[in-house]
C-alpha cells in the first residue's frame, strides 16, 4: 500500500525553458543564446548552486563575471527566475487531495532562488508535508544522498513511497533504492498511475 507520494518539481509539477532566461541574458551581455549556454555548461556552475556546494551571492557574482554583466541583485533574480512558465502541469486540486489522504514529499534538483520564487508564485507547493531539496540535502538526482533522504521524509518503508519524475535516470534510482517509480508522462498518466495503487484524492 503506498502511505508517502513524491513528486518531481520540474516538468512534473511546473514547466519551465531555460532559453527564457538565455535570451534575456543575451539582451544584456551582448552575448549570443548558444556562448551563454556554453558558459554555463562548461562552467558547471548551475550543479555546483544546486547541489549547495556556491550559496546564492557567489551563484550572481561568478555568473555575472563569465557573462561581462553587472545588473542589480533583484534583476538577476528576476531573470534566472523567468524560466518557469505559467500554470502547473498537475492540478493543484489533486495534489491537495493526495495530500488529505497521503504524506506528500516534493524530491527536486533546485537551487534556493528558484525554489524561494516558486514558494511564492505557485500555491501547489504549499501541499507538501516535506520537501527534499538538492541545494539543502548537498546532493543532486541520481545520488543515493538524495533518495535516501526523500524515504527518511517519507517516513515509511521504501515500497510503500510512489515516485515520479520525468527524468528516466532519476526514476531508476529511486527504483535502485526500493521505492515504487513511474516516469511522468503527463498527468493524466501520472492520475492512471496512482488510482492503479489505490491512491486517492
Amino acid at each position: 500500500m503506498i502511505k508517502t507520494v513524491i513528486f518531481d518539481l520540474g516538468r512534473v509539477l511546473v514547466d519551465f525553458d531555460f532559453m527564457r532566461g538565455y535570451r534575456t541574458m543575451s539582451e544584456i551581455s551582448g552575448l549570443d543564446v548558444d556562448e551563454i549556454r556554453r558558459r554555463f555548461q562548461s562552467s558547471g556552475i548551475a550543479n555546483e548552486f544546486e547541489s549547495g556546494a556556491i550559496g546564492e551571492q557567489e551563484f550572481e557574482r561568478r555568473t555575472q563575471a563569465m557573462l561581462g554583466t553587472s545588473m542589480p541583485a533583484d534583476q538577476f533574480e528576476e531573470i534566472w527566475f523567468s524560466v518557469f512558465l505559467p500554470g502547473t502541469l498537475m492540478p493543484e486540486d489533486v495534489v491537495a487531495g493526495i495530500r488529505r489522504n497521503h504524506r506528500t514529499v516534493l524530491l527536486s534538483n533546485t537551487n534556493e532562488m528558484h525554489f524561494r520564487g516558486l514558494k511564492r508564485h505557485y500555491p501547489i507547493l504549499d501541499h507538501f508535508d516535506a520537501y527534499v531539496l538538492s541545494h539543502e540535502a548537498g546532493a543532486m538526482k541520481p545520488s543515493p544522498v538524495i533518495y535516501e533522504a526523500a524515504i527518511r521524509a517519507a517516513g515509511c518503508r521504501p515500497e510503500e513511497c510512489y515516485f515520479t519524475d520525468d527524468v528516466p535516470e532519476f526514476v531508476e534510482g529511486a527504483r535502485r533504492h526500493g521505492i515504487d517509480a513511474v516516469q511522468f508522462q503527463g498527468a493524466a498518466h501520472a492520475m492512471e498511475q496512482l488510482s492503479a495503487r489505490g491512491v486517492t484524492w
